[in-house]
C-alpha cells in the first residue's frame, strides 16, 4: 500500500496553487488576471477520484500539472530505427517511468506564506542523491518562479527534464502553441502507443506548422487539440527557452520560461484520446511542454549515447558531479489575450 499523499497550499494577491507530495506535483494553479477573471490551465487527470487508481504505477495514480523528472524517461526494449541505439549509461532504477522522484512521496521542507520546498532522497545505489524543489509566487504577478537542485551521488551523465502538462478543451484547435525561436522540428522514431501514431516517425521538419502524417498528410501541429485520436510527441530542438499558449477561446495565455543552456529542447506530448485502456479509456485530452536535455522520453541509456539529436549538436544529457549542486530556474505565468 503506497503512502498516503498529502498537499499544501498558498494564496496570493494574483491566485492560489496547491502542491502534493506525490512526484512533487505543482497542479492545480488558480491564476487571477488583472480584469478579475480566473484562469487554471493545468492539467489534472480526470481519475483521480476512481478507486480502481490504486492497481496505477505511482506516477499515473493522481497525474498532474508540473514536477521535475531526473532522469527523463526511463530504459526499455524498444525497436528503434538506424542511427538510434541503447548503448549510452544505464544503471540499476533506470526503467523507472520519469525517474525515482516522479514515482515516490516527497519530504516537505519549509513552507508558509511565502514558498513551499520539498526534497526528494533517491535510493543509495542511484547516481542521484537529492533533488530539492522551491515554489515561489512572485508577489506581484500572475505568476510563480520554481527552482530545482540535482546533487549527484556519483559523477554521471543523465537525460533530465521538466514536466508541465497543460489543460485542452475539447474543441480542435482552440489552443495554439506559440514557441520561441527553434531550429528543428523531430518526430519519435518509433511507436508512442501501439495503433496511436499520427506524425510520420523517425523525420525532421522546419516548422511545427507543417508536419507529415503517417497517411501522407501534412498537419499544422502547432493548433490543439488535434481532430485525430493520437498519442504522440514532437521534439523542438534548438529552442530559446520560452513558450506560450494562447487559449483562444478563453482570452488568455499561459507562458512558460525556462533555462535553455540546461534544456535545450521541448518536447510536446500529443494525449488525444489515443490511449484507450485505463485509466485513459480513450477520454485524455492534455499537451505536455516539456524542457528536456533528453531524446524524447528513450531514457539514459539512448539520450548518452550517439543519437541523431546529440549527433545534430544539441545536448541529450547533463554531466553532473558530486561536488558541484546543479540548479535550475523557471517561470510559468499567465496574462490577458484576445479571444479568437
Amino acid at each position: 500500500m503506497s503512502a498516503e499523499t498529502t498537499r499544501r497550499a498558498l494564496a496570493w494577491a494574483h491566485g492560489c496553487l496547491s502542491v502534493q507530495s506525490a512526484g512533487g506535483m505543482l497542479g492545480p494553479v488558480l491564476f487571477l488576471l488583472p480584469d478579475g477573471r480566473q484562469v487554471s490551465p493545468l492539467h489534472v487527470a480526470p481519475w483521480g477520484n476512481d478507486y480502481e487508481r490504486e492497481t496505477l504505477p505511482e506516477i499515473l495514480r493522481e497525474l498532474r500539472g508540473e514536477w521535475p523528472c531526473v532522469p527523463f524517461g526511463s530504459d526499455a526494449d524498444r525497436t528503434l530505427p538506424t542511427g538510434w541505439s541503447a548503448t549510452g549509461e544505464s544503471f540499476a532504477g533506470a526503467g523507472v517511468p520519469h525517474g525515482h522522484s516522479s514515482n515516490v512521496h516527497w519530504d516537505w521542507g519549509a513552507c508558509d506564506d511565502r514558498q513551499i520546498t520539498m526534497e526528494c532522497h533517491y535510493p543509495e545505489n542511484h547516481p542521484i542523491r537529492l533533488l530539492r524543489r522551491r515554489i515561489v509566487p512572485d508577489p506581484n504577478a500572475a505568476a510563480v518562479d520554481l527552482t530545482l537542485e540535482i546533487e549527484a551521488r556519483r559523477p554521471c551523465r543523465l537525460p533530465i527534464g521538466l514536466h508541465p502538462t497543460f489543460r485542452l478543451s475539447s474543441r480542435p484547435g482552440s489552443v495554439a502553441i506559440e514557441p520561441g525561436a527553434y531550429d528543428q522540428v523531430w518526430s519519435f522514431p518509433s511507436d508512442v502507443e501501439p495503433g496511436a501514431a499520427l506524425f510520420s516517425p523517425n523525420r525532421q521538419w522546419s516548422s511545427l506548422g507543417k508536419v507529415d502524417t503517417r497517411g501522407d498528410a501534412s498537419i499544422d501541429a502547432s493548433q490543439v487539440p488535434l481532430v485525430e485520436e493520437t498519442e504522440d510527441l514532437l521534439q523542438l530542438s534548438g529552442i530559446d527557452g520560452s513558450l506560450a499558449l494562447h487559449y483562444r477561446d478563453e482570452g488568455f495565455r499561459a507562458r512558460l520560461a525556462w533555462q535553455k543552456e540546461h534544456f535545450p529542447s521541448l518536447l510536446l506530448w500529443f494525449s488525444n484520446r489515443g490511449r484507450k485502456a485505463y485509466p485513459w479509456n480513450g477520454r485524455h485530452v492534455a499537451l505536455g511542454v516539456e524542457p528536456i536535455a533528453s531524446a524524447f522520453d528513450l531514457g539514459p541509456a539512448v539520450s548518452t549515447a550517439d543519437n541523431p539529436i546529440a549527433v545534430s549538436g544539441v545536448a541529450t544529457a547533463i554531466a553532473f558531479d558530486p561536488g558541484q549542486m546543479f540548479t535550475t530556474r523557471y517561470r510559468l505565468s499567465v496574462d490577458a489575450a484576445p479571444i479568437g
